[in-house]
């Protein structure tokens, strides 16, 4: 009987602890993706009433505006406010089921805090995935289309067909320079490409008036060219009316638009960041940079979603608004120091992984003081 009994009051424990965890991920995730969609509706209502002079002045058809445009800003704008409202959705649940003494409750069930922080996590796995998904193969293919669309509907006037004053490092130690690039039929003016040694001088110079890029061979042709080669302090000076040449450069690098590294899917990412090491580009560390982004920030979910549930899980003077506002500073300053570390990698000499992990190294200390100091 006493067996029976045991068996019976197990079988209950365990059967509220599965509420427990359903009740809280279902908190979780609903204030998550209510908070995001309520922010997202404002942020559509605010960039449309900005841009809708230019769309009526451009004639910009309804259907472009809403599944051209809008329906990929939607998912590039929560993406980018995830760790964020992570943070404000713990914070505020998590207060008011403190408040409503569900904490006290909780805890005096049995579930231990430890315990406790399992269906947090799984909800915090859940929008770490969709956020890496979105990341990685959804919002690069969006962000390519909100460009075009704003290019051809936005502000048309500012998108220039030609190219001017082009400067790219296509190897180590050799340089292009081109004076002008046409993306319609592909021809540059005024180029020329410099190799230098290891002593830093000029080795050699190719020269032209201009080059003509052949899609069938992918080889650029320069034109009525002049190549200038300094061999043991001799120069040699040939011309020639066309000269073929591969470079580990296309028109699409040439003629690339501003945010051309967010159009790009992971294996695109990947692969352009092995072209950038084979060129020794000085633009590496931008890609590099974006790469560790894109692990960094789901991996911050988990952080914040930790540092959440210990700063709110105990009553405190000024209730929920006191725990949100703690909450905002603690994510602002994240963010902050997040773009700090960024710029520190850009223009110095900080390792771009180490850059984009540092906030989630430091925070994690952050979480786990915390941790220690919640109600057990």
């Amino acid at each position: 009987m006493e067996g029976s009994n045991g068996k019976k009051t197990f079988a209950e424990a365990l059967g509220l602890l599965k509420v427990i965890d359903r009740y809280i991920i279902r908190k979780f995730l609903g204030t998550f993706f209510f908070s995001i969609a309520l922010i997202l509706i404002i942020a559509v209502v605010f960039d449309f009433a900005e841009k809708v002079d230019n769309f009526m002045e451009n004639d910009a058809p309804a259907k472009a505006i809403i599944f051209d445009y809008y329906l990929n800003f939607i998912p590039y704008f929560g993406i980018l406010f995830t760790p964020l409202f992570v943070f404000i959705s713990v914070i505020f649940f998590t207060s008011k089921m403190a408040i409503n003494n569900e904490i006290i409750a909780i805890l005096n069930s049995g579930m231990s805090f430890k315990r406790m922080m399992l269906p947090y996590l799984i909800s915090a796995t859940v929008i770490a995935i969709v956020s890496f998904s979105l990341t990685n193969f959804v919002i690069p293919r969006s962000n390519q289309q909100m460009i075009e669309f704003e290019g051809k509907y936005y502000r048309p006037s500012l998108r220039r067909i030609t190219v001017e004053h082009i400067h790219r490092q296509i190897f180590k130690d050799v340089y292009l320079f081109m004076g002008s690039f046409n993306p319609v039929n592909l021809r540059g003016q005024s180029f020329t490409i410099e190799k230098f040694g290891e002593d830093g001088k000029l080795e050699s110079k190719l020269s032209a008036p201009s080059v003509l890029f052949d899609t069938t061979t992918n080889r650029w042709s320069v034109l009525n060219y002049t190549l200038r080669e300094i061999r043991d302090d001799e120069e040699i000076i040939s011309t020639g009316r066309q000269i073929d040449t591969t470079l580990t450069i296309g028109p699409g690098d040439i003629s690339r638009a501003a945010g051309f590294v967010n159009t790009m899917t992971y294996k695109e990412l990947n692969d352009y960041i092995d072209l950038l090491q084979l060129q020794g580009s000085d633009e590496l560390k931008l890609f590099l940079i974006e790469k560790h982004r894109r692990f960094a920030n789901p991996f911050a979910v988990f952080i914040l979603t930790l540092i959440g549930v210990s700063l709110s899980s105990r009553k405190i003077r000024g209730g929920i608004g006191m725990s949100i506002g703690i909450g905002l500073a603690l994510s602002f300053s994240y963010i902050l120091f997040l773009q700090f570390a960024s710029q520190f990698s850009l223009k110095g000499n900080l390792d771009p992984m180490l850059a984009m992990w540092i906030p989630n190294i430091i925070y994690i200390f952050i979480a786990f003081v915390l941790y220690k100091l919640a109600p057990k």
